[in-house]
């Protein structure tokens, strides 16, 4: 089975409620140059009667939202520091505090109106009533653990399993995060092989618990970080722009054979390895999308070892990539295990993984019984059904290729502009452009400081961006999956009016 539809152009998507993409109750317009239909690709003032909106909602009628905070943002602040663990940072130098979203919007508590453009959480966008509404029937009825039966657990379960392609990905667990599901994922590869020992790779992040920042190179080679675990080996990520392999006909095969050459090395030293584990697209490490070949070869190499295939799809799953439903599916691959997350249940935290019935059944051979409080409950189950039925009405799916294949192009006419652009590069609504210093074009070398005054402008310009990569400069692109290519279009004109702006000091 392949996943992947009839892409067609279509001047309107992601309808619901009778409105458009480009459409959202915004109370307070943002100071941006205007344009036909509302300002600059921001959603125009529009109020949505209660016919609209489930419950009669009275906040998208308000000039502001004042009223749905009792503190002003200089006390939350304050709070926070003498409240919240010092080293849980916040957006930007001056936060923002939200205090309402929708679809691809965010508001502050004035009712000035954000573009949103890095929530790959809000997979089908803020609050989508669908989403809401089944959350509150479900929560308003019942919600149990996975000892007792419930419908809603298969009725997911079944729908999830129909999305993967082949036959051989059929048995389930679920749980709350992409860390549980990560560490999951392990846990079945060490009980089915009997072996300990995990390959990924430099710049990954799969989680933030202590084995999978051991793993995490992002995390363990990052700030106060203290090196791999010892079970962990760590091989270059298939960075073709500034990687040690940068010719893309061949990169695929030589940065698998470094996985082959780490799992050697495990052998010469009397072990096995367990598993390699890597996202589909990179995501912490820079929007890396690998090179054609490479996991392929790379699989090879594990199997052959005895290994087992673990691809991380927490960011990247779920139509996100566009011509496909899984960015797995474009190296022409069938993992081994799967691990899904954040977006699943746009917001609900809800996790899964799948696997084989083979390795499933090593797990139930080991006699441990695996229980999760919440994982599998009512609640989460009927949200994340929801969420794939609106991807699928809705056509995100194909809305993240048609907008994600405009925006690449949009931002590639930008590098021919801009020399700082040094690579752009992504698949779908996944999307890095990664800055270098003008004058060093040629060597590559990381514009960083560029990039976060860049995010900081944009934040100013009402506008939501990030960096990532191990040097901090790229900007990263992962919106809400109803963005629009007048959404796009905001984005770059700004991007080139800060590039010329930074050009002039």
């Amino acid at each position: 089975t392949t996943h992947q539809n009839n892409i067609s152009d279509r001047s309107q998507l992601c309808v619901m409620n009778g409105l458009s993409c480009d459409s959202a109750p915004v109370p307070k317009r943002p100071k941006l140059a205007p344009s036909e239909d509302g300002v600059d690709g921001l959603p125009c003032k529009q109020t949505i009667g209660p016919e609209k909106r489930p419950g009669n909602d009275p906040l998208l009628q308000e000039s502001s939202y004042r009223h749905l905070t009792t503190r002003t943002k200089e006390e939350t602040i304050e709070r926070r520091k003498s409240l919240v663990g010092e080293n849980c940072p916040v957006f930007f130098h001056n936060p923002l505090k939200i205090v309402r979203s929708y679809k691809q919007y965010l508001y502050e508590e004035d009712g000035t109106a954000y573009l949103d453009c890095i929530n790959n959480v809000a997979h089908v966008g803020h609050c989508h009533d669908d989403v809401v509404m089944a959350g509150h029937r479900q929560m308003a009825t019942q919600s149990t653990n996975l000892r007792y039966l419930h419908d809603a657990m298969m009725d997911y379960a079944e729908q999830l399993i129909s999305v993967f392609p082949g036959d051989k990905l059929k048995r389930v667990f679920f749980v709350n995060s992409g860390t549980e599901a990560n560490e999951l994922a392990l846990w079945l590869a060490r009980v089915h092989t009997k072996q300990q020992d995990v390959v990924s790779l430099r710049g990954a992040y799969h989680g933030h618990s202590k084995l999978l920042i051991d793993i995490s190179s992002y995390k363990h080679d990052g700030p106060g970080g203290q090196g791999p675990g010892e079970f962990c080996h760590i091989v270059d990520c298939p960075d073709v722009y500034r990687g040690r392999y940068r010719d893309p006909n061949s990169a695929g095969e030589l940065y698998a054979d470094l996985v082959k050459q780490a799992i050697k090395k495990v052998e010469e030293e009397g072990r096995g390895v367990s598993a390699f584990i890597a996202e589909s697209i990179m995501s912490c490490a820079g929007q890396i999308v690998p090179p054609v070949g490479y996991l392929k070869n790379v699989y090879k190499h594990v199997r052959d070892a005895g290994g087992v295939c673990i691809a991380d799809e927490v960011q990247v799953g779920f139509g996100r990539v566009g011509k496909h439903f899984w960015a797995f599916e474009r190296q022409g691959v069938i993992p081994d295990v799967v691990t899904m997350g954040k977006p699943m249940g746009n917001g609900h935290p809800v996790s899964c993984v799948i696997t084989t019935e083979e390795i499933a059944k090593s797990f139930a051979d080991s006699k441990i019984r695996y229980f999760n409080t919440f994982g599998g409950n009512p609640v989460s189950c009927v949200i994340a059904k929801v969420v794939m039925d609106v991807i699928v009405r809705e056509q995100l799916q194909e809305n993240a290729h048609d907008v994600g294949t405009y925006i690449l192009d949009r931002f590639k006419q930008l590098q021919k502009d801009y020399a700082e652009v040094g690579d752009v590069r992504g698949m779908g609504l996944m999307v890095g452009i990664e800055l270098v210093h003008v004058q060093d074009r040629e060597k590559r070398i990381p514009a960083s400081d560029e990039a976060k005054a860049a995010v900081e402008w944009m934040r100013e310009h009402h506008v939501v961006l990030s960096v990532d990569g191990p040097d901090e400069n790229v900007i990263k692109m992962k919106p809400p999956m109803c963005f629009t290519r007048r959404n796009a279009d905001t984005v770059v004109d700004l991007l080139a009016s800060f590039f010329s702006e930074w050009r002039s000091k």
